[in-house]
């Protein structure tokens, strides 16, 4: 068809951009109808479920990296090719960001992929990393964070914080069916963790007991921030599983 003949026809332009919009919205909306499918259920020999939600203080660490624009250097999605396993591990799967809102997938990478940064540095280097980032590596184009280790982590809205990502479908438990549903799927040390009448002395017991910023005395968002760096990519054990058993959740 001659696209002169379509710009010059109104009605027939609005009829094709139209019916491009709408194939566009069906390819986006459609597999939402089918979202349980793919997202993988990973679990141990034990039936326990890998993959959990975070933790109070893991969770406010990764409101102070939202808060603080790192997702617009950093990505947490390795794709699934030859340089990108070689560089970061295993390809990304959709389980491991189902308790993300939002999550963290995308293509901008200022800076690396920190989908499995998870316990590759000590904590000592992350502090270091985000106080003054060139002293660790000199390339690095990366902004000076040395607020977090000064600035005190605010905890007292931690519950609130939590109930609202309950709403979302996050297991966070209220009430003793909940907690108990939690042990099963999850095992009893976790199902502590999610239990939101607990969430603020959780959060302290784990942020004085992980020393994050070197420092148990005071609890700043440093400890927070470190958490959650510390945990990324170390929920599901890829030594423990076979690689076809995703494929079914393509």
């Amino acid at each position: 068809m001659d696209h002169g003949k379509i710009e010059k026809n109104l009605g027939l332009m609005l009829v094709l951009t139209m019916f491009a919009i709408s194939i566009g919205g069906l390819v986006e909306i459609v597999p939402l109808f089918f979202i349980k499918g793919t997202i993988e259920d990973v679990r141990n020999a034990d039936g326990i479920k890998m993959v959990r939600p975070y933790t109070p203080l893991e969770q406010r660490g990764r409101d102070i990296y939202v808060r603080e624009g790192c997702y617009l250097c950093h990505s947490q999605m390795i794709r699934p090719f030859r340089d990108e396993a070689m560089r970061y591990g295993h390809y990304s799967l959709a389980a491991e960001s189902q308790y993300d809102h939002p999550f963290q997938w995308g293509s901008k990478r200022t800076g690396p992929d920190l989908a499995r940064v998870g316990k590759k540095y000590s904590n000592e280097w992350h502090v270091q990393h985000l106080i003054a980032p060139r002293s660790m590596v000199p390339e690095s184009v990366m902004p000076n964070y040395p607020w977090l280790l000064s600035t005190a982590l605010d905890t007292s809205d931690i519950t609130s914080r939590m109930k609202a990502l309950r709403t979302t479908g996050v297991p966070y438990s209220i009430n003793k069916a909940e907690y108990d549903n939690n042990v099963k799927e999850f095992g009893e040390d976790v199902a502590k963790q999610l239990h939101i009448p607990d969430a603020q002395k959780n959060l302290i017991e784990q942020a004085q007991t992980g020393k994050y910023d070197g420092n148990p005395a005071d609890i700043t968002e440093m400890d927070a921030m470190v958490a959650y760096l510390q945990v990324l990519g170390t929920m599901v054990d890829f030594s423990k599983l076979d690689s076809d058993n995703f494929v079914k959740f393509r």
